[in-house]
């Protein structure tokens, strides 16, 4: 038991940091993202910059999946990758089906994941909306100003 909380306070510090990383990524390239967006589609730049971002910050979500995975594939948790993706897709998203358990010896590892999910699933809305309201705000400044 003291090994899984070990190595998932370790994949937890782990995914925090890369969410981190991927985020301040995001953000320092919003303003090119939305210049870009403006010669493309001038009438909808809002939502091409939010879909960006949002498909970045599902880049990032799905990367932080596959490293549970590899974990649970490296471990012998589950049988191979396939399985140890669909276990970790399911228990980061908190699905949680159940059809799939990892070997007793690690199964609190999917608990810990789930956790970590929910807290990562929660900063990337929390992040989105905040992009969100900022292009808003962005705008109505611009409307204003005319």
């Amino acid at each position: 038991m003291f090994l899984q909380l070990f190595i998932s306070t370790i994949m937890v510090g782990v995914t925090v940091v890369l969410h981190a990383v991927a985020l301040e990524l995001i953000i320092r390239k919003i303003p090119r993202i939305e210049s870009t967006a403006l010669r493309v589609e001038r009438d909808s730049w809002k939502t091409v910059t939010i879909a960006v971002v949002v498909l970045a910050v599902f880049v990032a979500n799905v990367v932080e999946i596959w490293i549970w995975a590899a974990l649970y594939f490296f471990v012998h948790a589950v049988p191979d990758f396939e399985t140890a993706l669909y276990f970790s897709t399911t228990s980061f998203t908190t699905v949680g089906f159940g059809n799939v358990m990892p070997a007793p010896d690690w199964q609190l590892l999917g608990a810990i994941e789930a956790a970590n999910g929910f807290m990562l699933f929660g900063w990337s809305t929390a992040f989105t909306f905040e992009v969100l309201s900022r292009l808003y705000r962005k705008e109505n400044t611009a409307i204003k100003g005319k």
